[in-house]
């Protein structure tokens, strides 16, 4: 069944290699009966649709015939204003999409599609609303967010200033650290050789500032 199918369905060209197991069978089995279940509402929709097109010629060719026998009307006999009517208010009808040309049913069809216009315009305006609010929101946040990178690089460059100043004291301090150090070294290598020729060493800075104390 399924190499038939295959042949059918590829007519003259040549059936493609496929390894052929029963996975493989059961999945283009599978698929053929997908394809002829489709091809069956295919032909139900085509014979439908023939159907409807033999009772619409049918309906026509009916009032066709009341038309030409009754009221001698034929589309011969319009003049060409009339064809131009007539073809108006066919075009109308179908885009309406109403049942017939009755006056009711224009109207009718009318007064819903200005509603779903009214309904339209209204949904538009709304939207239309929400689109300016959240556009002066979207450019209030815009606006607060470029202010908030500006504030950010003032304190970033502030920052950086403090930390140059930073570095200028600590690097300041440390200078006077060690010249303290240097001095307090020098005065004690002083007070040693004024010691060493025979000073008393009460009188030592230190001993001095004792004794104030």
């Amino acid at each position: 069944q399924v190499t038939l199918w295959l042949k059918k369905i590829f007519g003259d060209e040549p059936v493609p290699v496929y390894e052929v197991n029963e996975r493989t069978v059961d999945i283009l089995h599978e698929v053929m009966e997908c394809n002829e279940e489709r091809d069956k509402d295919v032909l139900l929709l085509i014979e439908d649709m023939k159907d409807r097109a033999a009772k619409y010629k049918a309906q026509a060719e009916f009032w066709q015939e009341i038309l030409e026998e009754s009221l001698g009307l034929s589309e011969g006999s319009l003049s060409q204003e009339a064809t131009a009517d007539l073809t108006d208010l066919v075009e109308s009808a179908m885009k309406l999409e109403v049942e017939n040309t009755s006056l009711t049913s224009f109207y009718s069809a009318i007064n819903s599609m200005t509603s779903e216009l009214y309904e339209t315009k209204s949904k538009n305006q709304e939207m239309e609303q929400k689109l300016n609010t959240l556009t002066k929101k979207l450019t209030s946040s815009l606006t607060l967010e470029k202010q908030l990178k500006e504030d950010v690089k003032k304190v970033e460059e502030s920052q950086a200033a403090e930390k140059v100043k930073a570095a200028i004291r600590s690097k300041n301090l440390k200078f006077l650290e060690d010249k303290t150090k240097d001095l307090k070294i020098r005065i004690r290598d002083a007070e040693d050789e004024i010691l060493a020729t025979g000073l008393d060493r009460s009188l030592t800075h230190d001993a001095l500032m004792q004794s104030s104390e």
